[in-house]
């Protein structure tokens, strides 16, 4: 019951930090990674240190990549690693799902809702054609620009996780 409790006030702060301010601090991560490590060992020993250093790792391995492929903030991997930490590899392996889902939804409804309906039916419009003659679409530029809060797609699938998984310490 602790470890979600610490989990469900790291992810409001994160969220509303990255909302507001496009930022995941380590203030919040750092000390939240510790808890995580101490809780675990203290409840269950050795095998705690373990399920937290492992879901740890996951979630840290989960997100590396984008991250440097430049397409994730530091501070979104993070977060997911200290998910990990507190609630277990097969937790953090079940939340990256629900949060690429919820990461999928927001970009695209980013990438209809950001100027105009028309531009993007266009936009579809020509990829489907390029697709169709097989010609590879060029969509540098306006279409690749800008970043997104994705920490809001990791609490999203958090939560969605909990109230699947249930609210037990693993």
């Amino acid at each position: 019951m602790m470890v979600n409790a610490v989990l469900l006030a790291v992810l409001t702060i994160c969220l509303v930090t990255d909302l507001k301010n496009r930022k995941i601090y380590n203030k919040v991560l750092f000390p939240a990674l510790i808890l995580a490590v101490i809780l675990h060992l203290y409840f269950d020993g050795l095998a705690g240190l373990r399920h937290s250093l492992l879901g740890f790792t996951l979630g840290l391995g989960i997100l590396i990549i984008p991250y440097f492929l430049g397409g994730m903030g530091a501070g979104d991997v993070k977060l997911l690693a200290v998910i990990g930490a507190l609630k277990g590899a097969a937790f953090v392996a079940a939340t990256s799902i629900y949060m690429a889902l919820f990461g999928g939804v927001m970009a695209l409804a980013i990438v209809l809702f950001k100027k105009g309906l028309r531009e993007r039916l266009q936009f579809v419009w020509y990829v489907l054609i390029c697709l169709k003659l097989r010609v590879k679409p060029q969509i540098r530029g306006y279409w690749t620009e800008g970043a997104y809060p994705y920490g809001v797609a990791i609490a999203g699938g958090t939560a969605v996780c909990l109230g699947l998984k249930g609210w037990g310490l693993g």
